[in-house]
């Protein structure tokens, strides 16, 4: 059985000054909107995983208006909501467990940010044993600073993200490809 798995899409990373000046992927929230859709007519498993910074000036900050999921993909009564305050959506939180005991073996993987929360969930949840899809447009990287002070641009940290993650980690599929394949 598979379920969905909508990692720290939050209003907060709309904030991208806090972030960085750059994101790619501007329509990531619209295509997790469009595969949570897609999981809810099958009536198949949805885990909102919700970041709960502790640091007071992070938009995440559960005192924040910004600490809200987005508004496409808010949970529905009775989605569980997994709160976590590191990277990983398995550290501190018993989503592995919940999986576990509803029988959940393969996991499809959206949200925000590729090279930080969505890296790192999608390796601990291929090393505890589940068979990981990762939307590669439905995430979305910020833009960094080097260790030599060099600027790299958003979607190279996204694409080489995707690329560390593919085949070891993950499968790598677009929306269109996903959507596709829960019709068949």
């Amino acid at each position: 059985m598979q379920a969905l798995l909508l990692i720290d899409i939050q209003k907060g990373i709309q904030e991208t000054g806090y972030y960085g000046d750059e994101r790619n992927n501007p329509g990531a929230e619209e295509n997790c909107t469009k595969i949570l859709t897609a999981f809810r007519l099958k009536n198949w498993p949805v885990y909102h995983v919700q970041h709960c910074s502790t640091n007071l000036e992070s938009p995440l900050h559960p005192t924040k208006p910004t600490h809200d999921f987005y508004p496409g993909v808010a949970p529905r009564n009775g989605e569980p909501i997994i709160q976590k305050n590191v990277n990983s959506a398995f550290i501190g939180t018993n989503l592995k467990e919940q999986l576990e005991h509803n029988g959940i073996t393969n996991v499809v993987i959206v949200g925000l940010t590729t090279e930080h929360c969505i890296s790192t969930s999608t390796r601990m949840a291929a090393n505890l044993g589940f068979n990981v899809t990762l939307i590669s447009d439905a995430t979305a990287a910020f833009n960094k600073t080097g260790i030599d002070g060099q600027k790299i641009e958003a979607e190279l940290v996204h694409t080489i993200e995707l690329a560390n993650l593919k085949d070891e980690f993950a499968t790598i599929k677009d929306t269109a490809t996903l959507l596709q394949q829960l019709q068949d």
